[in-house]
C-alpha cells in the first residue's frame, strides 16, 4: 500500500522554499566569486556557480546540452526517488524523512540547473590550507537525508506505528 503524508511533502517542500529564498538572497547580495566572512578562519558565504555535479564533479566538462541531460538524470533519480519514498510503510519513518529531504535538496538544486544552467553554491567551510567544497542549503538537506536513511538502515529509529501518535 502506497503511504507518503503530509508531513513528508511539507518537509520537501520546505527545503525547496529555504534553499530557493536564500539562494535568492545570495545572489542579490553576493557577486560571483566574492566571500563575505561569517567566522574568521573558518566560514565565509562564497557566491560560485557549479555547472556540474555533486561537489563539482563534470564542472569543467563541456559537451553539447549538458545542462538538459543533466537536468533529464535529476528529474528521473527525482521520479525514483518519490517512487520509493511513497512505497515505504509507515514503520520506517525515519528513512521517510530522509528521502523527503533528499527530494526537497534535489528539487532545490534542479530548479537553479533548469532556470539559470548552473547551481548557487555559497557555503565555504575551510580551516588553514584545508578548503571543503562549497555547497548549499539543497545539497545540506540530501547529506542530512542520506544519513538519515544510513541510520534506518542500521535500525534507528524502529518504533512501532500502532502506538505512534
Amino acid at each position: 500500500m502506497v503511504h507518503f503524508r503530509q508531513r513528508e511533502l511539507s518537509i520537501a517542500l520546505l527545503v525547496v522554499l529555504v534553499d530557493q529564498a536564500v539562494k535568492a538572497v545570495i545572489r542579490a547580495r553576493v557577486s560571483l566569486n566574492e566571500s563575505v566572512t561569517v567566522i574568521p578562519g573558518f566560514f565565509d558565504l562564497t557566491r560560485v556557480h557549479n555547472f556540474g555535479t555533486a561537489f563539482g564533479f563534470m564542472n569543467g566538462a563541456t559537451f553539447p546540452f549538458k545542462t538538459v541531460l543533466l537536468a533529464a538524470v535529476a528529474i528521473a533519480a527525482l521520479v525514483g526517488l518519490a517512487m520509493y519514498a511513497a512505497s515505504l510503510p509507515l514503520e520506517q519513518w525515519l528513512a521517510r524523512i530522509g528521502l523527503s529531504l533528499i527530494l526537497g535538496g534535489a528539487a532545490g538544486n534542479l530548479i537553479d540547473r533548469v532556470t539559470a544552467g548552473y547551481v548557487v553554491d555559497f557555503v565555504d567551510l575551510y580551516y588553514a590550507r584545508w578548503h571543503f567544497w562549497a555547497f548549499n542549503v539543497a545539497d545540506a538537506a540530501i547529506t542530512v537525508g542520506v544519513a538519515l536513511m544510513i541510520l534506518d538502515l542500521l535500525g534507528v529509529g524502529a518504533r512501532d506505528v500502532s502506538r505512534a501518535v
